[in-house]
């Protein structure tokens, strides 16, 4: 029985231009950290990500969540935890905040992290094993599908997880060979071209074939040719994604990525607003074959829904810290599976939570294992660090999601 509950505020300031994109050029690592003890001595640890400023809000809001768990069995909570998400998430005063967005739909995220964290412990097994061995009836128990009923009743879910679960066993060779990643920090936005050039060599010395770049400069001219150094630097087999981090109006994204589509990219993330679906769904078909990839700051299942509805993107960033946790994240990712999109987080410093996540998508859900992106400012700061090797994510085998941070 839970019988205790904190929520902690802790933030990390990054080395210099770590972490830097076109619109966030000072950020501060930062998480909303919920802990959820119980009667036998488990804690479970659940996390959102902020940059800094605003976090103590989420961690008030994190709070009221988490103090309507005590005196639940952790094992009652997640056999209907659908319903007790629907519950929370439509809190009649705390859904004027949002609703399903913000401060309180991030809040939402740590403490339902944090229940996954202490069922998986709860069992001593690793959050991906613990999700990989559910039934198809059981996860399905855990979600929320309200206002999806148009495109994902309950029986086309059951139906769309009772297919799948029939491929799981060749699906697990994965756990032996490791989940692919990409790495992200060879071109944060204030680097130097240097720098940039530097970071390539290193990555593809450290046997990572994909990369990405920070672009959405007021210059287009120095995108352009950071794009193309990047690419010269990690050769024409490497996979290479550009990162506008919300930068352009529509006009604009049209006219540069149209100019960036000469060095191959594999795909361009959050080039405009992330709320603009129609934006999207335009520069999508004016810059086709090259595809547009975007979810780190659509904030819930609904959004996600129109986005594959329009057909505006090649890619889901599905984020089990922007959505309201692990819970929503497989809504997203079954809604994905339906419309044969593949999912790939977007990691922050999130990595610990994703590893599980991207390895219960590819076994359970059939999601093909392209790769996970590889951030490790803040690797030190964890009791179980992600270990990445090659180029590739090994499994974690400690009991929980890998997100307990070191006391301070």
């Amino acid at each position: 029985m839970i019988h205790k509950v904190q929520v902690s505020d802790r933030r990390f300031p990054l080395g210099k231009g770590a972490g830097s994109d076109a619109i966030h050029r000072d950020p501060v690592y930062s998480y909303a950290v919920t802990t959820l003890v119980d009667s036998s001595g488990h804690e479970g640890t659940g996390l959102a990500f902020t940059l800094g400023e605003g976090n103590e809000l989420v961690c008030a809001a994190a709070a009221f969540y988490a103090e309507q768990l005590k005196g639940k069995d952790i094992e009652e909570v997640m056999a209907d935890f659908g319903q007790l998400f629907y519950q929370l998430s439509n809190e009649q005063q705390f859904r004027w905040l949002g609703p399903h967005k913000g401060v309180v739909h991030l809040a939402l995220a740590s403490v339902t992290n944090a229940c996954y964290d202490l069922w998986a412990k709860k069992k001593g097994v690793p959050l991906w094993k613990l999700l990989i061995d559910l039934s198809p009836e059981q996860i399905l128990a855990t979600l929320d599908l309200s206002y999806l009923e148009d495109e994902l009743t309950r029986e086309e879910a059951l139906t769309l997880l009772q297919e799948n679960n029939a491929g799981t066993e060749q699906r697990k060779t994965i756990l032996s060979a490791g989940y692919p990643g990409y790495d992200t920090s060879i071109g944060w936005f204030n680097y130097t071209d240097e720098q940039v050039r530097e970071n390539v060599k290193k990555a593809v010395g450290e046997g990572f074939t994909a990369m990405k770049l920070k672009v959405g400069s007021p210059d287009a001219q120095r995108d352009i040719r950071r794009a193309n150094l990047v690419r010269e630097a990690a050769g024409d087999a490497a996979t290479i994604m550009l990162d506008a981090n919300q930068q352009w109006n529509l006009p604009r994204a049209i006219s540069i990525c149209g100019a960036l589509k000469a060095m191959n990219p594999y795909w361009i993330e959050e080039p405009t607003h992330p709320d603009d679906v129609l934006a999207h769904k335009t520069l999508a078909d004016a810059i086709a074959p090259v595809k547009l990839a975007l979810g780190e700051h659509v904030p819930n299942r609904i959004l996600f829904k129109n986005y594959l509805q329009t057909g505006a993107a090649g890619f889901i960033q599905a984020d089990a810290v922007r959505l309201g946790g692990v819970s929503e994240f497989i809504t997203v990712s079954l809604l994905c599976r339906k419309y044969g999109i593949p999912v790939v987080p977007h990691v922050g410093d999130m990595g610990q939570l994703h590893q599980h996540l991207v390895l219960f998508n590819h076994i359970s859900l059939g999601h093909e294992a392209l790769f996970l992106e590889h951030i490790p400012h803040l690797r030190t700061h964890f009791v179980h660090p992600v270990q990445v090797s090659g180029g590739v994510y090994k499994v974690p085998q400690e009991a929980g999601s890998s997100c307990e941070l070191k006391p301070v």
